[in-house]
């Protein structure tokens, strides 16, 4: 048995333990359907045999390693964010969503309406150039097909519940899913040209770290494949349609809310859009995760070659499980350490550490030597000194002044430099934390 299939069953068959668990925490008029015992039963035998497996929860298709071993980490699950009881979400209308659709299938669909094939590229060139988020925005498209695409199509599957603009230029986007769910997404410019995106993959977080305020939310539901292409297709757009032509999307960073790689194949459909119809560069995409060893391994295999960065925040096992409880599902620190060097080695590709700074738990020259020592042995990484924000509610705290800390983040970059044989650069991974 590889260590591939020895992981997914492990991670399937404690799934199913953690959904019997839910059931008596959700109940039938939070408008989820939830699967019988029998039902999950049968699934655990349909994934032994090879077969996919398909959650019930929801819209949401849950695979073998990511979605699945999420579950397995949801802790204080009354948490969970679910519709009110008294209003259940509406299913969303079968209509098609123009930000996520293909140019092929839309090329298809429209001859099957007795269109021409052409008007797809004038539909794509007006909202993928143009910008435009109404119909009756496109000028060049006969009255008959208008009247089709309000009947049959939308602009967009992802509602801005609210928008903030910083005075550096820095987008931050709430949006509402169909579901009632809400995601962040932000847009962040630099002053040499890169503008990079922060996007979500999942509503909710199933990882727990204790200084991040989506890890105190909850897990809610997996984002799909084209939930997170069109939040960075969106932002693409803007850019575009504004004032200065010559800008682009240079970036993407998978740092917002939700363990990336906990939601694997949804992520690589999307990345693989973002790179083919966006055109991101593979390697001006970054991928973060608290560590989930099965995944970063497939990531070593996977032909689009994005980058990795994995948030590390502490440099021995026991401070680490205090701070991300998902560091002994995955093996901690050793096992985490060991998919590192295997990812750096066949891939010969630049990874990233995350470091958030918490006073008076990881910012001492003391962790700054621990975490030199650990990493030394990576012969080609990046030390990342992430800004944290300190999430509400919470007893962690980044509480000195924004001079005290940049100082911190220094001497910690510094000491630790001094430590790790070969160059280590340094760079921010992002300007906004979740």
């Amino acid at each position: 048995m590889g260590r591939d299939h020895f992981y997914d069953r492990y991670y399937f068959y404690s799934t199913m333990a953690s959904i019997f668990l839910l059931q008596s925490k959700i109940t039938a008029t939070s408008g989820f359907i939830l699967p019988s015992a029998t039902m999950l039963r049968q699934k655990c035998a349909d994934f032994t045999r090879g077969r996919s497996v398909v959650s019930y929860l929801g819209r949401s298709r849950w695979n073998s390693v990511g979605a699945l071993s999420m579950s397995t980490t949801i802790r204080k699950t009354d948490r969970i964010s679910t519709p009110s009881p008294s209003s259940p979400p509406p299913m969303p209308t079968m209509k098609v969503n123009l930000q996520t659709i293909e140019k092929p299938e839309l090329k298809t669909l429209l001859v099957s309406w007795g269109e021409k094939a052409f008007r797809a590229d004038q539909i794509m060139n007006w909202i993928r150039v143009n910008g435009a988020m109404d119909f009756d925005e496109m000028s060049n498209l006969p009255k008959g097909l208008l009247r089709k695409l309000k009947d049959n199509a939308v602009l967009g599957s992802l509602e801005v519940a609210e928008e903030q603009l910083s005075k550096d230029g820095t987008i931050k986007r709430l949006y509402r899913l169909w579901d009632g769910q809400l995601i962040e997404s932000v847009l962040m410019p630099y002053e040499d040209g890169r503008v990079t995106a922060c996007i979500s993959s999942q509503a909710g977080c199933a990882m727990g770290c204790v200084f991040c305020a989506t890890g105190q939310m909850g897990f809610a539901r997996q984002l799909t494949a084209d939930e997170i292409f069109e939040q960075v297709a969106r932002f693409a757009t803007d850019i575009k349609s504004g004032e200065d032509k010559s800008r682009r999307l240079s970036n993407v960073v998978m740092m917002g809310m939700g363990e990336p790689l906990g939601n694997y194949r949804n992520l690589m459909a999307a990345i693989a859009r973002m790179n083919g119809e966006l055109g991101i560069g593979a390697r001006k995409i970054t991928v973060s995760t608290v560590g989930v060893v099965p995944n970063i391994r497939k990531l070593i295999d996977h032909p689009i070659q994005v980058r990795l960065a994995v948030s590390l925040h502490c440099a021995e096992d026991k401070e680490r499980s205090e701070l991300m409880p998902a560091n002994k599902m995955y093996g901690g620190l050793s096992e985490l350490m060991s998919a590192v060097r295997e990812y750096t080695e066949k891939t010969k590709r630049r990874m990233t550490f995350e470091w958030a700074l918490i006073e008076g738990k990881n910012d001492t020259p003391e962790v700054a030597r621990q975490l030199g020592n650990l990493i030394k042995k990576t012969w080609d990484s990046q030390l990342s000194g992430a800004r944290q924000r300190d999430p509400p509610e919470s007893d962690w705290r980044v509480r000195g002044g924004a001079s005290q800390r940049e100082e911190k983040r220094g001497c910690l970059r510094e000491d630790a430099k001094r430590r790790v044989r070969g160059q280590l650069y340094t760079a921010y991974a992002a300007r906004h934390r979740y």
